[in-house]
């Protein structure tokens, strides 16, 4: 446990951006949701760039209590929500923002961590869900809502807030937390049909591809030029379609799609995992996936970021790789704690591959906000830096390549 008084991490939530229809959605709380007693305060949180995000205050939590109150407190939960809708408007892509995937995904954890069976070092921790609305006429757009969580969210990897030794165990917590997602089989939870059983990588790669040009021809309303394409997106797809690592190792599990530092909720006071959020890319497939995208920061180097002011103030890209300062924990720890875990031998030759494709996988995602920027459909404050970012990511995917000896884009011999 932490040393002090515990401190509000993360989480920050303000003015709504992306407008909701508030009666419409107390009309509906009302008639269909009496874990919420309407009428609730809404409020946006700063998060959120692809599905908004919104923080809902019920009536009784305002009436009995103002102030914040203790975590353990049935008030914590009780009385204060989390609303996720899709964005307004027309949307670029059919397969993304899918919040009645995130509802379902979470509706299957939560079962599985209340069972009596389920052992306390197995539990996924979730917000628990409590509605899923698919009636656009409510507020626009489909939407869920989940419980509340009181805890810390940190959006810096280096987690300077905390001491090194806190910083260690947080970052330890999150290992030990993917590795029990991973060490679930989905179709013991009512997840047989939740996605494809094919490889992972080969549908990641055909589909987002796919994404990919689509979002390169979106045209920005003001400037008229399109967002344009991942840098060596040709030569990079060229390598990991005839570099694809064997599946078979690992077996079929649930990918969360999005696991990362600022994507986990620890409690307020002890350096442990209370919640994982933000479930909308789930699917079954690898879990390398996942450990590549929480380790990220030590694949980049510092050298391949260029010194944009747009750039280095966003808080995604920590370069641990080689760096002397601020690194919160080895990554062999991480990865030695992982495969300890889950019964697999250290080091795990694959996650060059996986590492870089999770990264280029990121700068898709990230066209894909620049995208909606272009179209002004982002609900992101920060979403007018994605179109120099997303090019910055997509040649870091090249770098991590090119420092394990792999050229790109080379010819082969006759």
């Amino acid at each position: 446990m932490s040393g002090g008084a515990p401190k509000s991490i993360g989480g920050e939530y303000g003015a709504i951006r992306a407008n909701v229809d508030i009666q419409e959605l107390n009309t509906y709380l009302k008639s269909h949701v009496p874990s919420v007693a309407a009428p609730v305060q809404v409020q946006q949180f700063k998060f959120g760039q692809s599905n908004p995000t919104y923080f809902l205050t019920d009536s009784r939590y305002k009436l009995v209590l103002p102030q914040l109150v203790p975590f353990e407190s049935n008030f914590s939960s009780a009385k204060r929500f989390v609303l996720r809708k899709k964005p307004a408007g027309q949307l670029l892509s059919s397969t993304a923002h899918q919040i009645e995937r995130e509802y379902r995904i979470l509706s299957a954890l939560h079962r599985y961590n209340t069972s009596p069976t389920t052992k306390p070092e197995q539990i996924v921790h979730v917000p628990q869900p409590f509605v899923l609305c698919e009636d656009k006429s409510v507020i626009g757009t489909p939407f869920y809502i989940m419980e509340y969580l009181e805890g810390r969210i940190f959006t810096d990897t280096r987690m300077l807030e905390l001491p090194p030794h806190d910083r260690r165990e947080c970052w330890i917590s999150a290992i030990r937390s993917l590795a029990a997602l991973a060490a679930l089989d989905p179709f013991q939870i009512g997840l047989d049909n939740f996605g494809p059983t094919t490889d992972y990588f080969p549908r990641q790669i055909k589909s987002l591809t796919r994404i990919s040009v689509a979002q390169s021809q979106a045209i920005d309303v003001e400037t008229g030029k399109a967002t344009g394409n991942v840098p060596y997106f040709e030569e990079m797809v060229d390598w990991y379609q005839n570099n694809l690592p064997d599946e078979r190792k690992t077996g079929l599990r649930i990918v969360h799609g999005d696991y990362k530092l600022d994507n986990i909720i620890f409690h307020p006071t002890d350096n442990r995992v209370i919640g994982i959020l933000d479930w909308e890319l789930c699917t079954l497939g690898s879990p390398l996936a996942d450990l590549a995208n929480l380790t990220q920061p030590w694949a980049i180097d510092a050298r391949h970021i260029p010194k944009d002011s747009l750039i280095t103030e966003f808080t995604v890209i920590k370069p641990f790789k080689n760096a002397t300062k601020d690194v919160p924990i080895p990554l062999e720890d991480l990865e030695r704690e992982y495969c300890r875990l889950t019964n697999q031998p250290y080091p795990i030759k694959e996650m060059v591959f996986a590492r870089s494709w999770m990264l280029f996988r990121l700068a898709i995602i990230s066209q894909g906000i620049a995208a909606r920027y272009a179209r002004r459909q982002a609900s992101s404050e920060k979403a007018y830096i994605h179109p120099h970012f997303f090019p910055v990511v997509g040649r870091l995917a090249k770098s991590i390549l090119e420092d394990d000896g792999v050229t790109i884009g080379a010819k082969p011999k006759l």
